[in-house]
């Protein structure tokens, strides 16, 4: 028996929705109440406490958060270019206004500038040899920063965090304004458009791994100058790409309520994208798990002592949490074909996998200071890794939703939006 089936049009207004606004207007509430709280936990500790310090390593934590989404975000839209997909319709404008979010993401590291000292033993030690004698130190500290100086100083950290975000705005830039220009051009032009874009995504994609592992070297790793590791910028790279899809399922699903993604977003897209997300979840798996494994079976003195400060005294629990949030769970609920078709479970799966990421960071940088190191306890001045992160995530968010308004969402010159406009079920 045939089916009539006629394809959808696009409705006349293709910007975002009003409740936008309702979203940037929340998450300023958000940031605002949780902001007055981290200020009210960094003294908690009283005058002796660890509350301003835990309040700069959180601070790392959010930085490192919303940097995975705005530079994540810029290299994923530059993969989409690369690789092409109807995906790309769905999420290259989330992902344009992403990346738009970089001035937010630099305000944020200026904070970790301006407080090295605070942050990074490295900073801190400028006469290893002198430290040393006076126990401030081990001998592997004083031999790590003495080895490391020419790369391990504040001039560099400086240099090096302003050239990389140099990069990431001429591609953001460059990018972005291209991406306007081809809505303006008619559809006849869209291959050369898509040749350009192409010729432009290709080196950078190498360009973001480059900067970006260079970057996630200085403002976290570093904080342990005794650690390395030949995969640590992949692990970073995959983590990114893990929490902006699930961001951009979030915001996609979140649009559909409205026009025009209720119109665009098929049940078809949103089960690739779940696929797609499936993908990184086990590729993050086997690069931590692998990572640990040959370190552990080669049980050398010089690596392991990383891990041990992450498994010892109590931090056992947070470490099989974390194998449990981070991979277990999202893994897990991901092999559903049904939930990847809901979007009500598969905006929490997404959402469960942002904490797990928050989460991930949080085993990465609180262990790396001496009062952590295999010493998991509780004091008032630990919950600003909730606190602070909250309302730095929730203010980039109300940026966001600025950055989302100022453009149409849907781009009408895309080789896809006449598939993606047919109806999901054909019957001749």
């Amino acid at each position: 028996m045939a089916h009539e089936n006629h394809a959808k049009t696009l409705p006349a207004e293709l910007s975002a929705p009003a409740f936008v606004d309702v979203w940037k207007t929340r998450a300023t509430i958000v940031a605002v109440v949780f902001a007055v709280i981290a200020a009210g936990l960094a003294f908690a500790d009283g005058p002796n406490g660890l509350g301003v310090d835990h309040l700069l390593r959180a601070w790392v934590l959010g930085l490192m958060l919303t940097f995975g989404w705005a530079v994540g975000g810029l290299a994923l839209l530059m993969v989409q270019y690369v690789s092409g997909g109807k995906w790309g319709l769905l999420l290259r404008r989330p992902l344009e206004a992403m990346s738009r979010t970089l001035p937010v993401v630099f305000v944020y590291w200026l904070i970790p500038v301006i407080w090295m000292k605070k942050l990074y033993l490295w900073a801190q030690i400028e006469d290893p040899a002198a430290a040393l004698k006076a126990g401030l130190i081990s001998e592997a500290q004083a031999h790590a920063i003495e080895f490391k100086r020419p790369m391990l100083n504040p001039e560099m950290f400086i240099l090096v965090g302003l050239f990389c975000f140099t990069v990431w705005w001429f591609y953001t830039w460059r990018l972005n304004r291209l991406g306007l220009e081809r809505d303006k051009d008619s559809a006849a032009n869209t291959p050369a458009w898509i040749k350009k874009l192409e010729n432009i995504s290709g080196p950078g994609i190498l360009v973001y791994a480059l900067t970006m592992s260079v970057s996630v070297i200085y403002w976290v790793m570093s904080m342990d100058p005794t650690w390395y590791s030949s995969v640590y910028g992949l692990l970073f790279l995959v983590g990114q790409g893990y929490s902006v899809l699930a961001l951009s399922i979030i915001v996609a699903l979140a649009l559909s309520k409205g026009e025009p993604f209720k119109t665009i977003l098929r049940q078809t897209e949103q089960h690739d994208l779940g696929k797609f997300t499936f993908a990184f979840v086990m590729l993050n798996i086997y690069l931590a798990f692998s990572q640990f494994l040959i370190i552990w079976s080669g049980n050398l003195p010089e690596e392991i002592p990383w891990y041990l400060d992450r498994i010892r005294g109590h931090w056992g629990v947070i470490v099989t949490l974390d194998f449990l949030f981070h991979w277990l769970i999202p893994f897990s609920l991901l092999l559903s074909r049904d939930i990847k078709r809901n979007r009500k479970r598969l905006m929490w799966v997404c959402a469960w996998m942002i904490f797990a990421k928050a989460f991930d960071l949080f085993w990465l940088i609180e262990p790396n200071f001496k009062d952590a190191a295999r010493n998991l306890h509780f004091s008032w001045g630990i919950l600003e890794y909730i606190a602070v992160p909250v309302a730095m995530v929730a203010f980039w968010v109300a940026f966001y939703c600025t950055r989302l308004k100022t453009r149409p969402l849907v781009q009408t010159n895309d080789p896809h939006l006449a598939e993606i406009l047919e109806p999901e079920h054909v019957h001749a």
